[in-house]
């Protein structure tokens, strides 16, 4: 037999898988089966080839043997890796000494009898099995090839699964799957919307939604008391590695309900899917923390909890110190805070320790402090400066013991926190402080209800316009709106926001107030909202709700940085698509049938 004769492409001819590549065991011994799938490795021996043959099911062992069928060893020696077979063989056990007990498969082997070559492959540019060896750019211009890999395969195996958990639980507690429109009305009040132009209704545009916030709303108008729907959104914003131009979420709506009722089934929602899909007990209920409180205790609204390093503010205890950067910071209002690293001494030598102060630097502080902990003292340029009695009163607010190492900043509480934040997760990282396979759940509520924009000089929503105010609050609204709370919760796992929601406005004089400390006249509101505004006239029931981050989730229980990872076809950091060239320049015809004319 030639090579042309070798490699000619064979149809099905009525073959019918009879098992996937992964699921053939002892018990199937003596079998006749076909198995299809692509060429993961081969090992030519000669007068035995080896095939690994995988499919999504896993990989088995093949094996030509010319006292088996001549024709089909034969043909077997061109086989390269990628390439398409079926084939039909007989089950037997793998002699002693060759078994795998890396692999489910691994106790039997198939002795092809018939070899069917359903395709060949050109040299791919990357090796689909092993380690990652390539760009990620050439990676997902290559994706179908990536996806092949059994790692990768594994996430959408367990995307699959969490959506199917969630779909039930929210089923069994009432909820209602309903679609609501791609194509909608553009009211950008966060992220730039994605535009849409009509070809019918020439110089008008449909925006894609950023979450489906009026219509799930308006659900809540038409009684459909509980719904859900999982769903694509679209945000045209700047990209990071949690982060994608559309994404997907676990959208929810809930009337007669408060805060309460949407904590309580988002509760047992991670319960379930946890103990599901990971065998891991969520601990109910699932603790909160009060925004302000989680800002200053570990600088962020979305603290990790998976360790300590808790922020301390030691301002009362340094006021009456000689270091003028202290004193003076405490006189202007500002805070001295810090944070104690266990057994951090060793840890960072003075260069270390420089490049710390480098970075909280980079992050808006004017600078950062040290102080090691020895069985003698204090070791640093601030001993001097403070009594016996103060430093022994700081290392109690501290709980520093000898081995330990004080980060201390001086500077307003918006600076200070945020920059202590960043710096506990780094050394975090830095100390290997966080263990694999950890999950720490905390709602954080009570969020600010609106914060100033320096850009357009005006207050804007921290949520978004429909968010309740806190009704203990409601009296600031009038002349201190930017003290108000809002009834906003967030979910944070592991440090990372995967939810978050709020109790809506459901009164129109209630609305318009916001709109109104918003800035919001009332044409910009009927222009923008005018038709989720004349539904609040038509009895709307008290409801609440919460939107999940769906990639964000499946990435954390994959133990993933990144949900491009859990995406089967992602955009690049650049908003692009390496597979399809996507943005691309249109037909002139078809901006002409828009009535669009480029720049």
């Amino acid at each position: 037999m030639n090579e042309k004769e070798a490699i000619m492409i064979d149809s099905l001819g009525g073959w019918r898988r009879s098992h996937d590549c992964g699921s053939l065991r002892s018990k199937d011994k003596g079998q006749e089966v076909i198995l299809m799938g692509w060429v993961n490795g081969r090992r030519d021996l000669g007068n035995l080839i080896f095939i690994d043959l995988r499919d999504r099911g896993g990989l088995t062992q093949i094996v030509f043997d010319p006292q088996v069928n001549e024709k089909s060893h034969e043909r077997a020696h061109v086989l390269r890796n990628e390439w398409v077979l079926a084939v039909k063989g007989t089950v037997s056990a793998r002699e002693e000494g060759q078994k795998n007990p890396n692999l489910p498969t691994g106790d039997i082997e198939v002795k092809v009898k018939q070899l069917k070559l359903l395709n060949q492959t050109e040299t791919p540019p990357f090796q689909v099995d092993g380690m990652v060896d390539a760009s990620e750019t050439l990676r997902l211009k290559h994706r179908y090839l990536e996806l092949r890999r059994s790692r990768i395969f594994q996430n959408f195996q367990r995307r699959h699964l969490i959506a199917s958990c969630v779909r039930a639980y929210l089923n069994k507690n009432g909820f209602m799957d309903v679609e609501t429109p791609m194509l909608g009305k553009s009211t950008p009040e966060g992220a730039r919307d994605y535009l849409v132009p009509s070809r019918v209704n020439k110089g008008e545009f449909y925006a894609l939604p950023q979450s489906p916030q009026l219509f799930k709303q308006l659900l809540m108008v038409s009684g459909f008391d509980r719904y859900y729907q999982i769903v694509k959104c679209f945000r045209d914003e700047d990209l990071r590695a949690d982060r994608q131009p559309e994404f997907t979420q676990v959208d929810l709506e809930m009337s007669f309900t408060d805060e309460e009722g949407v904590i309580g089934i988002i509760d047992g929602m991670m319960q379930e899917i946890f103990r599901e899909v990971l065998d891991v007990e969520v601990v109910l209920p699932i603790p909160r923390m009060e925004y302000q409180e989680a800002m200053d205790r570990f600088g962020s609204d979305k603290p990790d909890m998976r360790f300590g390093m808790e922020i301390q503010d030691i301002s009362d205890l340094v006021q009456e110190t000689e270091f003028k950067v202290f004193k003076q910071t405490v006189e202007a209002g500002g805070k001295i805070k810090g944070i104690n690293v266990k057994q951090g001494a060793d840890s960072f030598s003075r260069k270390a320790l420089d490049e710390l102060s480098g970075l909280v630097t980079e992050w808006g502080a004017k600078g950062l402090a040290w102080v090691k902990i020895t069985e003698e003292g204090w070791q640093s340029s601030l001993k001097k400066f403070f009594e016996d009695k103060q430093r022994d009163l700081i290392d109690k607010r501290f709980e520093a013991y000898p081995g330990d190492l004080l980060l201390l900043m001086a500077d307003t509480p918006a600076v200070v926190n945020p920059c202590l934040g960043h710096l506990r997760l780094d050394i975090a990282k830095k100390m290997e402080l966080i263990k694999e396979g950890e999950y720490a759940f905390l709602w954080v509520t009570k969020f600010p209800l609106m914060e100033y924009n320096e850009e357009e000089k005006r207050l804007e929503a921290v949520h978004h316009p429909f968010t309740s105010p806190l009704e203990e609050d409601l009296h600031l609204l009038a002349d201190h709106p930017e003290k108000a709370r809002a009834r906003a919760y967030d979910l944070v796992l592991n440090g990372s926001e995967v939810g978050g929601g709020s109790v809506r406005i459901h009164n129109l004089d209630m609305q318009e107030k916001m709109f109104d400390n918003l800035g919001i006249s009332r044409e910009e509101a009927n222009m923008k909202f005018g038709f989720f505004l004349e539904a609040l006239k038509y009895g709307a029931p008290p409801h609440a709700g919460i939107a999940l981050g769906f990639d964000r989730l499946v990435a954390i229980m994959c133990g993933l940085d990144s949900i491009r990872e859990v995406i089967a076809f992602p955009k690049s950091l650049r908003a692009t698509c390496p597979l399809t060239g996507a943005p691309s320049r249109v037909d002139e015809k078809q901006l002409d049938e828009l009535g669009i004319a480029l720049k």
